[in-house]
């Protein structure tokens, strides 16, 4: 049986996709087995560790005639067979063939690859780059100097500058566009932003001074927004379509996504599970097996590719720490869950597969109350050591979206933000009264979240809960039980739900 693998982040987070059959069945991420957050590719080195699991999960003991797809120059084992994908036409080819889409124009977004903003056509015959005439800077690098002027690190703290803005107003907003603007499928920055910025961000008293920075990021944010929103308008006037899909590492911004979607100049719009680098290598391993590819596949975006453990393998752990546990059904366990959740108790939640991309999805995810007091306080402070400032998603029901939120039906993989229709009644997870929430939507699946949330909901009248990933501060999310473990011991978790197993403090 043919397997093709895809292998992408050589500079950070590597990844590794395997494809059988047309259709992605694993995808692992290297930083969820060597406990290094976002490790790359070393030099000369391959994310062996990544690949092991993804072949075992797909059923290849072996590496013998293995086709391996790439969009990056690395060195590869021997007995792998390489192909090489153009980085931006990985990008596109991660986005819409993931999609759910038969034809869609693809916008990439990245700084790895020139030009940094690319149009692609797609649909069932493949992908085609229309030569879009863009030019030197792109968004996501200018996104990236905006969060170096705002006093964070360029590269890596882009998150940071997001929650800033989040809790903040667009005061400034007139000011922005004599700083930076779009013109001829070009960005400019004029060379005084950084001193205007500072000078933006002074307050009148000191104590507004954390208020005055969170308005300024907001500006420059929506500004950056608007933008994006300018360019596309006119992809749309001269290419036409209704469906548009977005890769590049700039679309983990769940606020730009949202501005997009809700701006309706293209009718539907698709974000991967994992927009940046670390997606490609599911876009390559599909890019691969186009004789076989099914387009489109509801299976080529289902987040839980990653390895799941059963209960004899933790059972087997728990006893090797010599901990006490019980055992519970599955009514028992929501049950228990839900007893601790309303006292305020934070839960670790270990189920099945684990999720592929950066956000927990509910199979690796950190539950609390969102009716609980200092509950905001418990998770910045104690748990993530974050700013006071930062806010988390929640997880719901599609079918309950409506009653809690102003914002789009369907947001699965956490991809866009809402805005609370009642902020009083979530007053404990807000960091200020106009803050959007990102949101977590639930079909059918995770089978096992979606009864907790009903449950929940059904205790409380509130069909929510919070949902953080489970992982130590400055770790990538828990893989093994073993690393569950450790984490609920190492922090401020209260109880651990792995499987049908009960820890508790």
């Amino acid at each position: 049986m043919r397997v093709v693998i895809g292998v992408s982040g050589v500079q950070r987070n590597a990844a590794v996709a395997a494809c059988r059959e047309g259709r992605v069945v694993a995808a692992c991420e290297q930083e969820r087995f060597t406990r290094v957050r976002g490790v790359g590719v070393l030099r000369g080195g391959f994310p062996t560790e990544a690949m092991d699991a993804a072949l075992s999960l797909a059923g290849c003991s072996g590496r013998d005639d293995i086709t391996c797809a790439m969009g990056e120059e690395m060195i590869l084992p021997s007995g792998v067979h390489p192909l090489r994908f153009d980085h931006q036409l990985a990008h596109a080819m991660s986005a819409f063939y993931t999609s759910p889409f038969q034809e869609a124009v693809v916008l990439v977004c990245g700084r790895s690859a020139v030009p940094e903003v690319s149009i692609w056509e797609a649909d069932t015959r493949g992908i085609r780059n229309v030569a879009w005439p863009w030019q030197g800077l792109g968004f996501t690098r200018l996104y990236s100097q905006l969060t170096e002027a705002m006093g964070f690190s360029a590269g890596r703290d882009e998150h940071r500058l997001e929650a800033l803005a989040r809790v903040g107003n667009n005061g400034c907003l007139d000011k922005a566009p004599s700083l930076i603007g779009i013109e001829s499928d070009r960005l400019w920055v004029d060379s005084r932003l950084r001193v205007r910025i500072d000078e933006w961000s002074q307050p009148d008293r000191p104590e507004q001074q954390m208020s005055r920075k969170a308005d300024v990021a907001s500006t420059l944010q929506s500004h950056v927004g608007d933008l994006l929103l300018q360019c596309l308008r006119k992809v749309r006037a001269r290419l036409g379509g209704a469906n548009l899909c977005l890769s590049g590492g700039l679309f983990y911004n769940t606020n730009l996504n949202t501005k997009v979607q809700e701006s309706g100049i293209f009718e539907q719009i698709f974000i991967p599970v994992h927009p940046g680098n670390a997606g490609l290598a599911v876009g390559c391993a599909l890019g691969a097996s186009p004789h076989e590819r099914q387009q489109p596949t509801a299976n080529a975006v289902w987040p839980y590719l990653g390895p799941e453990y059963d209960l004899g393998e933790i059972k087997a752990v728990l006893d090797n720490c010599k901990l006490s546990y019980e055992y519970a059904n599955e009514g028992t366990l929501i049950e228990e869950v839900v007893k601790a959740l309303r006292r305020g108790l934070l839960v670790g939640w270990f189920q099945g597969r684990m999720e592929w991309g950066p956000r927990a999805l509910g199979n690796r995810s950190i539950l609390a109350n969102p009716l609980a007091p200092y509950v905001l306080e418990n998770l910045n402070v104690f748990l993530k050591q974050r700013e006071p400032y930062r806010s988390y998603a929640v997880s719901v029901c599609e079918e309950d979206v409506d009653c809690m939120f102003d914002g789009p039906s369907a947001s699965p993989f956490m991809q866009f933000e809402h805005r609370a229709t009642d902020p009083a009644r979530l007053r404990q997870i807000m960091p200020c009264p106009n803050a959007r929430l990102r949101v977590h939507t639930l079909g059918s699946h995770p089978a096992l979240l979606r009864k907790l949330l009903k449950a929940f909901g059904n205790a409380t009248g509130t069909p929510l809960l919070v949902n953080t990933s489970f992982n130590g501060f400055q770790e990538p999310i828990v893989c093994t039980p073993r690393d569950a473990v450790r984490v609920f011991y190492g922090t401020g978790i209260d109880m651990l739900a792995i499987e049908n197993f009960i820890l508790r403090k």
